[in-house]
């Protein structure tokens, strides 16, 4: 199956600080792809680069085979990308800004458009008259209009209320069944949990892993486990397995742990010493979190070198 896009080692600096570091990753036709991280991990820099808005400082990055600092204007036009703050004029109806965009891109967007804010059931009133949700929706519409093989959206949800952030990010799976891929950042992670099929994650500019959902959660455990004496050292875990976290409150423990096979879980719940052992599959954000606090050898991240 051919990629959407790709970065291959991609690293920016801005002076002193490391933007991203070595980022590799990739996306399919058909794939909705969730790029998670705390504010200033790297994820809009990483988005920019892709589209040709910034240069990379190594590495190169493609998108539908035509690359990023060479051919930005030309992505740009067969991508569809909605900023974390979008710009439109706010003067303009919807049906107006519709008419506008329709100037750039090749014939059938405008009765596209209006087909997608018909099905957004969005009013044709003054733009800045809309909601915030509504505005989003003028927004995804105009990046939707031209069919293109790629969406990219930067926060899409930020700011709106629950019920229209859960259908916004719904949407995006129907954009995927019908065989295009869809690249978001997003700080609602439990929405996003709703939506993906390929999560990946950025801490402090580096790729810590990149992997598909369903693989991530079968991978990812939280394991509680209650010993029969306060004085009793802490579990043991095979040698496979790796603590992403570990938290203590008297006799309970209650660790993250990444790759713990089945004879590992065995082996912890026969431990004589575990009066309880309790196991399940964590949720995206517990994962999330977990990766977060977790020590940057577990994922085989150097420390960063920035100039004095």
């Amino acid at each position: 199956m051919s990629k959407v896009f790709e970065f291959q080692s991609v690293s920016k600096r801005f002076g002193s600080h490391v933007a991203l570091d070595r980022v590799s990753m990739s996306g399919e036709p058909g794939q909705v792809i969730a790029l998670l991280g705390e504010n200033g991990a790297g994820k809009t820099t990483a988005l920019k680069i892709l589209l040709g808005l910034l240069p990379s400082d190594q590495g190169a990055s493609q998108v539908l085979g035509l690359d990023s600092q060479t051919h930005g204007a030309e992505i740009r036009r067969r991508v569809g990308y909605m900023p974390d703050r979008p710009a439109v004029y706010e003067w303009m109806t919807v049906r107006e800004i519709g008419w506008f965009a329709a100037g750039f891109y090749p014939l059938g967007f405008q009765h596209r458009f209006e087909e997608i804010a018909q099905r957004f059931r969005l009013p044709d009133l003054p733009i800045k008259s809309l909601s915030k949700g509504m505005q989003g929706k003028v927004s995804l519409a105009l990046a939707m209009a031209h069919d293109p093989q790629l969406l990219v959206l930067d926060e899409p949800t930020s700011g709106l209320d629950p019920l229209v952030r859960r259908e916004f990010l719904e949407s995006m799976v129907d954009v995927a069944a019908e065989g295009r891929t869809v690249l978001l950042s997003s700080h609602q992670i439990a929405e996003v949990e709703r939506v993906a099929d390929i999560v990946a994650i950025l801490r402090g500019g580096r790729m810590i892993l990149c992997e598909p959902l369903d693989v991530l959660k079968t991978r990812v455990c939280e394991v509680v486990v209650t010993l029969n004496d306060i004085e009793t050292a802490p579990p043991e875990l095979p040698a496979a397995a790796r603590l992403l976290t570990a938290q203590r409150h008297d006799r309970i423990w209650r660790l993250y742990i990444r790759d713990l096979d089945e004879s590992g879980k065995i082996a912890l719940a026969g431990d004589p010493n575990h009066a309880v052992v309790d196991i399940r599959q964590p949720t995206l954000e517990e994962i999330f979190v977990a990766c977060m606090t977790a020590k940057a050898e577990v994922f085989e991240i150097a420390p960063t070198k920035t100039a004095v």
